[in-house]
């Protein structure tokens, strides 16, 4: 390959790349907040709402990715017979918007988990300290709580994230031209395996940039360290 034909692979990576990258901010955004919710919904007192959380989780971590994003695009005009593909919110089509809603609602199950385990690792005295100081059950949770829930968990939300990166080629399947899409065209044109080459640096200097990033925010949360 010469300099010109490395620059035009390099600029459709990064075409790609963009798309990958707003895949993976929108399912954090999404995803970190239902998890939370769903959490709390797993750990409810009441049965029935706590057996329907049960099974989505079960059901989300349970079944292919791949499989739940097809469902989420297919989904409405099978069963609704919603033809979704003038479907369109700002500059995103409904291929893009299926895919951030598959990804969310599949991450969400297992940032649920992670959560959920954070907060009943919580020592009883927390909450009972709390009390005694005037706060509120509300209050006791977002103030008390979950900062030390979000530190203890921080691990291994970081190896889901990092997941998350590699996982964003999936959305290939709904015809999204992110990164490992363009790479697989380039490599399939070309006759060469250098593009999925350049592709992998891609992802693993995201994957360090995410490294980075989250392990100052790690060690910014080590008060006692």
């Amino acid at each position: 390959m010469d300099q010109e034909q490395i620059l035009s692979m390099i600029n459709q990576l990064w075409e790609g790349f963009e798309f990958s990258v707003g895949i993976f901010a929108f399912t954090i955004l999404f995803s970190i907040p239902l998890g939370l919710l769903i959490s709390k919904g797993r750990m409810s007192k009441n049965r029935a709402l706590s057996a329907v959380f049960r099974f989505y989780i079960s059901v989300m971590r349970g079944t292919p990715l791949m499989l739940q994003l097809l469902l989420v695009y297919f989904g409405p005009y099978y069963l609704f017979g919603v033809t979704t593909g003038n479907i369109e919110i700002g500059p995103f089509n409904y291929r893009f918007i299926a895919s951030i809603i598959g990804f969310s609602l599949n991450y969400a199950a297992y940032f649920a988990e992670i959560f959920r385990g954070g907060i009943q690792s919580m020592p009883r005295g927390q909450y009972e300290a709390a009390q005694v100081l005037g706060f509120t059950r509300i209050q006791t949770y977002f103030k008390i709580i979950l900062p030390q829930v979000f530190k203890r968990v921080l691990p291994s939300v970081t190896n889901e994230v990092i997941t998350l990166v590699k996982d964003t080629s999936l959305a290939q399947v709904l015809a999204v031209t992110e990164m490992f899409t363009v790479a697989k065209n380039l490599a399939s044109a070309q006759v060469s395996v250098i593009p999925f080459i350049a592709a992998g640096i891609f992802y693993y200097m995201f994957n360090l940039l995410v490294e980075v990033v989250m392990g100052r925010i790690e060690k910014s949360m080590s008060y006692y360290s």
